[in-house]
């Protein structure tokens, strides 16, 4: 969330920076509100947006990620950090930002509703006339002048001649429905009540709104006579955020200057064109950092597992199908075209033709585009080898209907690694047997593995090696058909971190095996183990 606020104000920033420089003294003014809303709302909506083909996202293994576990002795011993990805489902706390930020949304749309108020409370208690399709409300002891969709508000101490001027300026404003514009904007600030950016924003339009309606207002009369008008005027404006007032005494200025402006060159449309690169560059950034959070989420696959291109991709299927939950018919024929593609010894014309007519197709889902990357890999590779089989088979075997008794799998079956999402029962520790539901028995045998490490784990290793500060240990295992845990592999900054890590989880007991389709299986997991080691002697060391 806050990552996601953070883009959004440096968007912003940088579109303004564009107009402010750019944009805001040509006289372009219906292309300078396009800017303005579209650059908001893009803002907005930009970091929602991940394009494959702007990042290199490494695909991860297809393995059980579990909390994180907090040793050592700079802070509380043995106690476990559920704040990463996890199977277990919770409630999370609400942290206090979060009640600042919501508790500041229900004050901006509390203003809001009295705004709204104020003005329904002006329309009750003045009088109204109908002026064609719009209603002129007629203001008692006042010479102000504003706009609020079709109403216009003219104080009653304004002669016939201000009338009739205020008159057409404000009806530009109804007819070009700028109330929507800042009503667009009352909506940003209710929600990114904390960002001064959408204030600036809203100021930006506000006034770009007074330059088009004087710049239409003036066609029919006197410039000199209107510029009058502006300056002779009592400025009591309503202090209200979503009207067009007429009088506003830090836009008299602006707006006489721009009226006596010439008209931009065309030529100077050339200056929208900025947005392109600068969106794609958005576009570039939000998908990238996507790519950069997925490597540091996944880096224990990435540092202990190197696979080929085909394997890749077939991992990166794997995720999206956890990640979706389900296949479509659409997928699954592609997934049906990879089983063919296994199964024959060459291909035939009409599978190939079948691929082709797949690959093509429009409207692709993410799952089938991957799919699709694959059969191009495997064509642009032009051969399988053997590891590559193997992976995709163990991918089929999830996919395909009555794989667990196919012959075509019965190598693989034997090793074959079945994912927590997707598992009929999974591993647990003796002591969660008598548990009845999956979820139950996910939750003990996390808490088994965490309690396990955390009271096992030498935490004299730090002082015995000289380490201080926190260090990160990403260890990866598996339980295999018996219950046994095996596979054990760390990494981390030093070798004896790796080594007790490894130790710590062969300590682990023997599992009640994971079951699939009435089979015993492979499962593999991954943990994170921070290890945090406090100096004891600050001082001396800075003496």
């Amino acid at each position: 969330m806050v990552h996601y606020i953070i883009q959004v104000a440096a968007f912003q920033l940088v579109f303004l920076l564009i107009y402010d420089v750019l944009l805001k003294r040509e006289t372009f003014f219906n292309w300078n509100r396009v800017y303005l809303m579209g650059s908001a709302l893009i803002s907005v909506i930009i970091p929602f947006i991940k394009i494959d083909g702007f990042k290199e996202v490494v695909p991860q293994k297809f393995i059980i990620n579990l909390p994180e576990v907090l040793i050592g002795n700079a802070t509380q011993n043995n106690q476990t950090n559920l704040q990463l990805e996890t199977l277990i489902t919770e409630s999370k706390p609400l942290f206090e930002w979060e009640t600042i930020l919501y508790l500041g949304m229900l004050l901006a749309i509390l203003g809001f509703a009295f705004k709204i108020s104020k003005m329904f409370w002006m329309l009750a208690r003045n009088p109204k006339s109908k002026h064609g399709k719009l209603f002129i409300v007629k203001l008692q002891n006042s010479n102000a002048a504003f706009s609020f969709f079709h109403y216009i508000f003219l104080g009653e101490y304004l002669n016939d001649n201000e009338r009739a001027s205020i008159l057409k300026h404000e009806i530009v404003h109804v007819k070009e429905k700028h109330t929507l514009d800042l009503l667009f904007f009352e909506v940003l600030r209710i929600l990114f009540w904390f960002n001064p950016l959408v204030y600036m924003y809203q100021n930006r339009m506000m006034t770009l709104h007074e330059f088009i309606a004087d710049a239409k207002a003036v066609k029919n009369e006197d410039k000199s006579t209107y510029y009058k008008n502006l300056l002779t005027q009592v400025f009591e404006t309503k202090n209200i955020s979503f009207i067009n007032p007429f009088f506003k005494q830090s836009l008299i200025k602006k707006r006489i200057v721009m009226l006596q402006k010439s008209k931009s060159k065309q030529v100077h449309l050339f200056k929208y064109t900025v947005l392109i690169p600068m969106v794609f560059g958005m576009l570039v950034y939000t998908s990238s950092i996507q790519n950069l959070n997925a490597q540091q989420t996944n880096n224990t696959d990435v540092a202990l597992n190197k696979n080929s291109p085909i394997s890749e991709l077939v991992w990166a299927i794997k995720r999206q199908i956890q990640v979706q939950g389900n296949v479509s018919d659409e997928e699954d024929k592609g997934l049906k075209f990879l089983m063919k593609i296994v199964k024959d010894d060459s291909l035939n014309p009409e599978l190939v033709n079948n691929v082709k007519v797949y690959a093509n197709q429009k409207n692709k889902t993410q799952l089938m585009e991957i799919i699709v990357e694959l059969f191009n890999q495997i064509q642009t590779q032009g051969h399988i080898t053997s590891e590559d089989e193997k992976a995709i088979k163990s991918l089929l075997i999830l996919t395909t209907d009555g794989a667990f008794d196919d012959p075509f799998f019965a190598n693989e079956l034997e090793s074959v690694e079945i994912p927590f999402s997707v598992i009929d029962q999974v591993p647990v520790f003796p002591s969660c047997d008598s548990l009845e539901t999956n979820d139950e028995r996910k939750a003990c045998m996390v808490k088994g593995i965490l309690d396990h490490v955390s009271k096992n784990f030498n935490t004299k290793i730090g002082k015995e090696n000289g380490l201080v500060g926190t260090q990160r240990i990403n260890v990866i295992f598996k339980i295999d058909k018996e219950g046994h845990i095996v596979d054990v592999r760390s990494r981390a900054p030093h070798s004896a971190l790796e080594a007790e890590a490894i130790r710590v989880i062969k300590t682990l007991p023997k599992m009640i095996p994971g079951e699939h389709k009435g089979k015993k299986v492979i499962v593999p997991y991954s943990l994170p183990i921070i290890f945090q080691e406090q100096d004891d002697n600050p001082q001396d060391k800075k003496e």
